[in-house]
């Protein structure tokens, strides 16, 4: 484990914080995609974890910062970037 980059996609609650990811799949309804796009949340955009919380985590996407709960942030698959 760790934030070394991988070919396997994870899902948003699995990376560590301060990983950088792509999104690459969010396997939920219409009203979740379209209640993340909203937010700057789509797929191929590029995130960064900024902090694992309890109940879910907080993401940066465009200089935004954006709270998702652990529902949405389960639906969410990402492919870790490289870090260097």
């Amino acid at each position: 484990m760790g934030a070394e980059a991988t070919n396997t996609p994870q899902t948003l609650l699995h990376l560590p914080e301060g990983t950088r990811a792509r999104i690459i799949q969010i396997q939920g309804g219409r009203n979740l995609a379209r209640r993340l796009i909203s937010l700057g949340l789509r797929v191929g955009s590029e995130i960064s974890v900024v902090q694992q919380r309890k109940r879910g985590v907080v993401v940066a996407c465009k200089g935004n910062r954006v709270a998702l709960g652990y529902g949405a942030a389960d639906k969410l698959f990402l492919l870790p970037l490289d870090q260097g």
